[in-house]
């Protein structure tokens, strides 16, 4: 039987106010980290966020995390190669993966990222979940099937977040949400919730908050 994905509710009242208490603490970069002895101690929750280049991954944490600029998008694709970790608060590791995708960048720079987040996804015991953004002008295109297949293979739980919902008309949303539907049916690490947000006017944020707070 096809496993059924369905877009996240908004949060009840106890939910919403666990995810606003959490992410109303302090934001911190903690640092950037290009090898496995680099990864700061696994003594909190951890969640990452993965996404191809201009998915809008940096405009996602901020908005989170109700800062400006904590996560600095590039103009260039594929430009930061680190796994960059953040505090929020004394409870949480918000990760920021390098976005994929790229094509300007070396094959050699490539294969090493691609290495350091096999190490990485494989070996953290902490991780809880891994969030996977897709632009909702353009649902799951292959390098999105790609990283899904890591995360499979790496027994890693994923939940998609669409990020961009202001930028579709419904009726375009619609079509999209079902290609994106259908992709993820084909991944057993898929978490069967997909967090339909915008950055720019707000929405979903609360509900992505509230997740996290409850993992």
């Amino acid at each position: 039987m096809q496993m059924q994905f369905n877009l996240a509710e908004a949060p009840d009242e106890i939910s919403a106010e666990k995810g606003r208490k959490l992410f109303a603490g302090e934001t911190e970069f903690l640092k950037g980290v290009v090898a496995m002895n680099g990864l700061p101690d696994a003594d909190r929750v951890e969640v990452c966020f993965a996404g191809r280049s201009n998915v809008g991954k940096s405009s996602l944490i901020n908005a989170l995390t109700g800062t400006k600029g904590i996560a600095r998008a590039s103009n260039t694709p594929g430009r930061t190669q680190e796994i960059n970790f953040f505090t929020q608060g004394p409870e949480l590791y918000l990760v920021d993966l390098p976005g994929y995708g790229y094509a300007n960048a070396p094959l050699k720079v490539v294969e090493q990222w691609q290495k350091l987040l096999k190490r990485y996804l494989s070996g953290r015991q902490n991780l809880r979940r891994a969030f996977v953004l897709i632009d909702s002008r353009h649902g799951v295109k292959a390098v999105d099937d790609e990283i899904m297949k890591l995360l499979d293979s790496s027994a890693v739980t994923f939940q998609c977040v669409m990020t961009k919902a202001d930028k579709v008309k419904e009726k375009d949303r619609a079509k999209v949400l079902e290609q994106v539907k259908g992709a993820l049916a084909k991944h057993p690490a898929a978490y069967p919730e997909i967090v339909l947000t915008s950055s720019e006017k707000g929405d979903g944020i609360a509900t992505l908050r509230s997740i996290i707070a409850g993992l």
